[in-house]
């Protein structure tokens, strides 16, 4: 009978807990008995997903179906799962990361309870709202008759005028001041769920629908404007200095990727009462241990914040001076979060991750100062099979390729860490 050897496995919780598992009748059967291991060592309850590094895939983490893929000194990682997120939380990432969905479970926390708090980016996929029932009930025999003889739908101005009302309201839930190519999407959705309303005498059959859904939100964002909506009354004449008192002068605008430009004021909360909560983060920032009140308080004056930024344009040292936490490294992730819906260092490690094989090779065919300068970091790198080491070794290289210099950019307080080799 084989004799069955300890095993042991270094186990990530989160970024600042990281743990060892001795496995005394080596690594278990099953996978049921391999997390009731990590449950009792790590005293963790609840539902959990493992990922363990795969070779194949240069050491990317994999979500773990079977004990067989381990072995000795292997590294797994513990992501726990909620009743709300049981199928983990895709994020979508800019650009030509779109396509490429986080592993980890991410749970964004919403900076407060006002309707006016986005949740989430501009969509893939438009959703088209849902209509009024004898609206829906046109539209459904409309898309029936279409499909059988090509016959479209003519729709009475009350029909007309609650589709592009509903479907208005849904595009300001993602955007105030959405693009012409978000027009576009929005239109081709609407035409795809529902063909009976294309039109004869466009070149896409939608492009008129496209050219009144502009007109509906800015007759929309009027109306919201009069309401007092905190993202829309910065661009109000009256909120304007006299000598740029003109509708289309000085229009602030979200920036690309921004969902909560200017969000209005908690329910329950007044300028006076924000005001006290940022005087006692003034104090609350100089405790120690203290992330938690911090991005508790933070999260509560964020819309404050966003005015004073966007609205007031307050410079560097005055928002230093009234909001000091915002400068920490916990804030400037959080406040990524809270601006874009998305977590910033998952989103920046997957796009690291994503291009490392290409922005290794660009910068191993680089010749001269950087060459020379890279050469010891790079022999690192190839020696290596810890995903982290790897990302360290690339930030290095690519922070050399781009003429920057190593020290100034990262510090290193771990006091068993042992540095890379410069030059």
């Amino acid at each position: 009978m084989a004799v069955k050897r300890p095993a042991k496995l270094r186990v990530i919780l989160n970024p600042d807990d990281t743990r060892k598992l001795i496995l005394l009748d080596g690594i278990p059967q099953t996978m049921e008995q391999l997390m009731d291991e990590v449950r009792k060592v790590c005293g963790l309850n609840g539902n959990l997903r493992l990922q363990y590094q795969d070779r194949d895939f240069g050491d990317a983490l994999m979500n773990l179906t079977s004990t067989a893929e381990l072995e000795d000194l292997a590294t797994v990682k513990v992501i726990p799962i909620t009743d709300d997120c049981s199928q983990g939380f895709n994020l979508t990432v800019f650009d030509d990361l779109v396509s490429t969905p986080l592993d980890d479970t991410v749970l964004l926390s919403t900076p407060s309870s006002s309707v006016s708090t986005r949740t989430q980016m501009w969509p893939r996929e438009f959703p088209v709202p849902t209509f009024s029932y004898d609206t829906e009930l046109q539209l459904e025999k409309g898309n029936a008759v279409y499909r059988s003889n090509m016959t479209r739908l003519t729709l009475s101005s009350k029909t007309k005028s609650d589709v592009l009302e509903k479907v208005a309201e849904e595009i300001f839930k993602y955007k105030a001041y959405p693009t012409d190519a978000d027009f576009s999407d929005v239109a081709e959705a609407l035409l795809k769920k529902h063909p009976c309303l294309s039109e004869s005498g466009s070149y896409n059959g939608c492009y008129g629908w496209k050219q009144r859904l502009k007109t509906k939100m800015g007759n929309y964002r009027t109306q919201l404007k009069g309401i007092e909506c905190s993202e829309l009354l910065v661009n109000s004449l009256k909120s304007k200095a006299p000598e740029d008192a003109l509708p289309a002068k000085k229009v602030k605008r979200p920036k690309r990727g921004e969902a909560n430009h200017i969000p209005d004021i908690p329910t329950g909360e007044t300028p006076d009462k924000l005001e006290n909560e940022r005087l006692s983060l003034l104090s609350e920032v100089k405790k120690r241990n203290n992330r938690a009140v911090i991005k508790d308080k933070m999260d509560k004056t964020f819309s404050l914040q966003r005015q004073e930024i966007v609205e007031k344009q307050s410079g560097m040292e005055e928002l230093k001076g009234r909001w000091p936490a915002l400068f920490t490294m916990d804030e400037i992730n959080a406040e990524f979060t809270r601006i874009t819906t998305v977590p910033l260092q998952p989103l920046f490690l997957a796009s690291l991750d994503k291009h490392h094989s290409k922005l290794i090779e660009i910068i191993k065919n680089k010749g001269g100062v950087v060459r020379e300068k890279t050469r010891n970091i790079l022999k690192v790198l190839d020696q290596s099979l810890e995903v982290d080491l790897k990302r360290e070794c690339l930030l290095k290289c690519l922070i050399v390729y781009l003429g920057e210099d190593v020290d100034k950019l990262i510090k290193e307080y771990l006091p068993d860490y042992h540095p890379l080799p410069r030059g």
